[in-house]
């Protein structure tokens, strides 16, 4: 378990105090893939440098597994931070020291036998797909292979926090969807609580099961992913939203469209069941009014489907709002919208 309470984070530069965090708060279950997603200055590696303590805050609490890391001594300290692995953006192997090698580090810095050593290696080298580049050295590695080697390298220690700093960032569009895939599998089969800082939604979408939305050193949303990316109500937010899940209709077909009296536009959601069921079929079906679908689209997130659908309605007011009553009825969000 992470949580932050009210943690404000400040730091001193060529005599100007610079904010970078403002009173955040968030709280990860045991179990979490917790996405933390923002453009580039809203404070997300700050957060995360917090809750390993490479970071102390300036007030406020960081706890982990429920205890406030400002109530341990040294030794105590780094005790809990070997239940915390890290991987890192541009991964920071040891050139100079073969793929084995550099996965081995955290256990001989913690001074393990060299059989356990080995075995531990082994097991990690099967697990992440590595098992052929043990000898290798990082220069002779793709990117993709070198993140494997980063994440082996945080689990050699056998944490139960893992903190991925824009793991994926320096990587391929199929690269990161395999390495994502490796992430998700550590969280199934370790039960490691999983943290990632990215600015992409696209990872938020593919793992996170909770989210929280950055800006300017504040957290402005977060939540279960599924409902954020349902209804997102910050701008930022929608902005993220949309890279992803894509529902504007250009606004010439707008004015178009909203110049015809008796035409009315709706914007529609379906979570899970909803989605698989007839309703547009039935709704034409069985009620006057014309339908013209101007956008249609579904998303899958944490296995349950998001669709979202955009389209008018012809017809007298009252009819139209039977339709409508008879899709809110059958578990659609509808919006009558000005502007789509």
């Amino acid at each position: 378990m992470i949580e932050l309470r009210d943690v404000h984070k400040s730091f001193e530069r060529k005599g100007q105090s610079i904010q970078a965090l403002k009173g955040v708060s968030l709280r990860a279950e045991k179990g979490d893939i917790y996405g933390v997603i923002g453009y580039s200055g809203a404070g997300k590696s700050t957060l995360i440098r917090l809750v390993n303590y490479l970071e102390r805050p300036t007030s406020g609490q960081v706890f982990v597994d429920g205890e406030p890391l400002d109530q341990y001594s040294p030794s105590e300290l780094r005790q809990v931070k070997k239940r915390i692995g890290m991987i890192f953006q541009h991964f920071n192997l040891l050139e100079s020291k073969t793929v084995f090698d550099n996965i081995a580090i955290p256990l001989v810095l913690l001074k393990k036998g060299k059989e356990e050593i080995r075995e531990r290696v082994t097991e990690l080298l099967k697990f992440t797909g590595l098992s052929d580049k043990a000898g290798s050295y990082p220069k002779e590695l793709s990117g993709g292979q070198k993140q494997r080697v980063g994440i082996a390298r945080a689990l050699a220690s056998n944490p139960s926090i893992l903190l991925c700093d824009e793991a994926t960032s320096a990587l391929d569009p199929q690269t990161t969807s395999s390495i994502l895939e490796l992430l998700k599998r550590i969280n199934e089969e370790y039960n490691i609580t999983i943290m990632i800082i990215t600015h992409e939604m696209g990872v938020i979408q593919q793992i996170c099961n909770k989210v929280a939305v950055m800006e300017q050193g504040l957290i402005i949303e977060q939540g279960n992913v599924l409902e954020v990316f349902g209804n997102p109500r910050h701008a930022t937010t929608q902005s993220f939203v949309q890279t992803v899940i894509h529902n504007s209709v250009p606004q010439s077909v707008i004015h178009t469209l909203k110049a015809e009296s008796g035409r009315r536009l709706f914007r529609l959601k379906f979570v899970g069941g909803a989605a698989s069921e007839p309703v547009i079929n039935n709704l034409i079906r069985n009620h006057e009014v014309n339908v013209n679908i101007l956008f249609a689209n579904m998303t899958e997130i944490q296995n349950t489907t998001l669709g979202t659908m955009i389209l008018q309605m012809n017809g007298d007011n009252g009819t139209i709002d039977q339709a409508a009553s008879y899709l809110l009825s059958q578990g659609v969000e509808i919006t009558e919208v000005d502007k789509v």
